[in-house]
């Protein structure tokens, strides 16, 4: 019996600045139950500090991360409860 997961729930803060995206994606992760994947992509530069340092701060996981043609990708779990 195989368990298909969920897809990432695609987060799109690209034109926002600081602090924009951040806040965004913390009003989306408190909605998502725990273990929730999220891409966002963002282009604010500062983006490259801010969001790994709250989801290390909030015990969330960086999967991945990325920048291409100005835009950040940040691929990511929200922490288990």
């Amino acid at each position: 019996m195989s368990t298909t997961l969920p897809a990432p729930l695609q987060l799109d803060l690209r034109g926002l600045r600081c602090p924009l995206p951040l806040l965004r994606l913390k009003m989306q992760l408190a909605q998502l139950p725990a273990g929730s994947r999220v891409i966002a992509l963002s282009s604010d530069p500062g983006s490259a500090q801010d969001i790994p340092r709250f989801l290390a701060q909030a015990g969330h996981e960086l999967l991945a991360m990325s920048c291409q043609d100005q835009v950040w990708s940040f691929d990511l779990r929200k922490r288990m409860a």
